[in-house]
């Protein structure tokens, strides 16, 4: 059993230049607004990456925003292609959303960060050990559970990093299925197509990733106060909302407002709207990352020469920080689940979940650190023989005595 054809038996042959001049119809009139838009989006975010490229004085933190930076202009030049080439606009959508994993995989991680240097006093009033049993956000608010248990800081982070794993495999999976004909993701929406299952994956795997980075945010919101989290977390989350509802409104549409043309069906139309939306939307979403996830405060200090682009660049397209993580996460739970952690972790067992070493009980006393800015990361990131003198050991800038 196979899906039915999302597209017109007819191509359209005629070129883009017609008798010397250029063909403006509906489909080239979307082309060039979409590619315009597509275009000003990545002049737009390429300048604020530029902005910490040349400001990175906080490796750690810089290389997440970085990343998140990057949601704007990919969403926008890979809708213009799936309005370009929208024959293939399946295909375009499955790669696109990978992207919002990655994302959201940094968001947590920039938090942790933001988290980790709240801590500086090396006092646990001034930390996250301080953190006593509390209940857990709706609809799960009967039960509690302790921040400080080692295994819990290890299951969040995994709740919101699985979606890094699961969804890319969702989009590859996807793809075969549609190269066979059984993906079916423009209807009908049957359980004997791929998308049914497909999408139910996708649905829980979003949902728990959702839930930990809710959960991280009223867990440490006072920490994160002065870094506008609510505004980060909406500047992504809302690309998500509105590129999900509007692909929703105009599938609604379709045989009913929506008509087909020769060469475009009712489902192509959907599409490529939804696909020139996505472009016009993101130029107000670059602007509204610019602001959210502002270079500003990492500003270089007057005398001080700039950062070079380049390592920061790589760093934000290195991603084996993700897989060392994930790594980590899968080895804690192994050890575990064979009876090899403890059962009942003290409260220091926080600052080894998430990289926060040098916590006391409350009314002691930290162990000295003769190093605290450039010790303090995400476990289990380490210090490495190739820190240049320019940054510290996890890339921020070495203090002035």
């Amino acid at each position: 059993m196979s899906c039915p054809s999302d597209n017109t038996q007819v191509v359209d042959q005629s070129s883009f230049w017609s008798h010397g001049s250029i063909h403006w119809d509906a489909h080239r009139i979307g082309w060039a607004i979409a590619g315009g838009c597509a275009a000003l989006t990545v002049l737009i975010s390429a300048f604020s990456v530029l902005q910490h490229c040349r400001n990175y004085t906080n490796r750690a933190e810089q290389r997440q925003i970085i990343r998140v930076l990057y949601m704007p202009p990919v969403y926008a030049v890979i809708s213009f292609f799936s309005f370009r080439y929208f024959r293939s606009y399946t295909y375009y959508s499955l790669i696109q959303v990978v992207y919002e994993a990655i994302t959201l995989s940094a968001f947590l991680l920039l938090l942790i960060e933001y988290v980790a240097s709240t801590s500086a006093g090396h006092t646990a009033e001034g930390a996250m050990a301080r953190k006593n049993k509390q209940s857990l956000p709706f609809p799960f608010c009967h039960w509690r559970y302790r921040p400080t248990k080692a295994y819990f800081m290890y299951t969040l982070k995994w709740s919101v990093m699985q979606y890094v794993v699961i969804r890319p495999t969702i989009s590859v999976v996807g793809i075969i299925c549609q190269h066979y004909n059984v993906l079916c993701s423009s209807g009908p929406y049957s359980v004997h197509f791929a998308e049914v299952y497909l999408d139910s994956i996708d649905f829980i795997s979003i949902s728990v990733a959702l839930y930990g980075l809710i959960l991280f945010y009223g867990l440490t919101k006072d920490e994160l106060v002065g870094r506008r989290p609510l505004a980060k977390f909406l500047s992504i989350k809302l690309i998500v909302m509105f590129t999900f509802y509007q692909s929703f409104v105009f599938d609604a549409l379709k045989g009913r407002v929506i008509k087909g043309t020769e060469f475009w069906t009712p489902t192509n139309i959907a599409d490529g709207l939804n696909s020139l939306a996505i472009c016009i939307e993101m130029i107000f979403f670059s602007f509204f990352m610019m602001w959210a996830f502002s270079w500003k405060e990492y500003k270089i200090q007057p005398g001080d020469r700039h950062t070079s682009i380049w390592r920061p660049l790589w760093d934000s397209i290195n991603f084996w920080d993700f897989f060392v993580e994930i790594g980590s996460e899968f080895a804690f739970f192994g050890s575990w689940m064979r009876g090899r952690h403890r059962a009942e972790p003290t409260r220091p067992d926080f600052g080894q979940a998430f990289g926060v070493e040098g916590y006391a009980p409350v009314g002691g006393k930290a162990p000295p650190r003769t190093s605290y800015d450039d010790d303090i990361r995400l476990a289990p990131y380490a210090a490495t023989a190739n820190s240049s003198p320019e940054y510290g050991a996890y890339g921020d800038r070495p203090q002035r005595v």
